[in-house]
């Protein structure tokens, strides 16, 4: 639990407060961009919620942030949000919210499907919010995008009785995943989901494209919030940077308007202003 005592210099007076335990994750400033920002290397509280959707916000960021470093005076009131998650994003589309520690503060989806919901990547195990999925249908597969951002998915895994899909490459970070995908080709995974693997980050990195609409990107490609553009980063690129780049040539045969990644912001366009994003990224990454 967050501690006053241990609050950052920044933070603006009053209720609510980002201690030195914060990892800049970047959660917060996501779920509520209007109370948290970014000081460098943590988060901090730059204006105190000024209304009841602000203040409702920061709660959320409260229970999102993986390593408990937001506080507040009323840490009781984080309740009034717990059945807020998932957060709806567009059509069936939902952040899962709980981020987990061990995927250092990853997001993960929940995706609603007539045949069969769908988990991308996971957060934290939440019993509360298990309870949310069991009430919309539950779970019948979990994509993970890649080692990193597996969190507890097995936990997820063995309540609903889910298939988890994870690239070979990868697998080791997920013993009991019961669908196992191979090689740098496209596989469809049921109607209108399809992987696609983008090796680089790690070496078996996959995306996970839905209805020609969203694109899970994991930790390959993210919508940056000061640039006002897609990027991607050699500096969080533990394979190979050279397979990321011919990764992110393969999005371009691909439709899509929606980015939604592991870390950083989603993003929201056109797809023709996307593949030109996409194209405007990939001149950027070779240079």
């Amino acid at each position: 639990m967050a501690s006053r005592a241990r609050s950052h210099a920044e933070n603006v007076p009053g209720s609510f407060f980002v201690d030195d335990t914060c990892i800049d994750c970047d959660t917060c400033r996501q779920v509520a961009p209007l109370v948290f920002a970014d000081a460098g290397d943590h988060s901090y509280v730059r204006v105190q919620p000024g209304s009841h959707d602000q203040e409702r916000a920061a709660l959320r960021a409260v229970l999102c942030c993986p390593t408990n470093s937001i506080g507040t005076d009323d840490r009781a009131r984080t309740r009034e949000v717990v059945g807020d998650f998932p957060l709806p994003i567009d059509g069936d589309v939902s952040y899962c919210g709980f981020n987990a520690e061990s995927s250092f503060g990853g997001n993960s989806y929940f995706v609603r499907r007539a045949d069969g919901n769908w988990l991308i990547d996971a957060p934290r195990w939440m019993p509360a919010l298990a309870e949310r999925f069991e009430r919309m249908g539950g779970i019948a597969a979990i994509f993970l995008t890649h080692r990193d951002d597996v969190a507890d998915a097995a936990r997820y895994a063995e309540r609903f009785s889910a298939t988890c899909v994870i690239h070979r490459a990868d697998a080791t970070a997920m013993p009991s995943a019961t669908r196992i995908l191979a090689g740098e080709e496209l596989q469809t995974l049921a109607p209108g989901v399809v992987a696609v693997p983008t090796p680089g980050h790690t070496a078996g990195h996959c995306a996970l494209l839905v209805d020609d609409t969203w694109l899970f990107t994991g930790d390959h490609l993210w919508w940056s919030r000061d640039q006002r553009r897609l990027s991607a980063s050699r500096s969080v690129c533990w394979f190979s940077w050279d397979e990321q780049i011919r990764s992110m040539e393969r999005l371009l045969d691909l439709r899509f308007s929606w980015v939604l990644p592991g870390h950083g912001e989603r993003a929201h366009l056109d797809q023709q202003r996307m593949h030109e994003e996409v194209a405007e990224l990939i001149a950027r990454m070779r240079e």
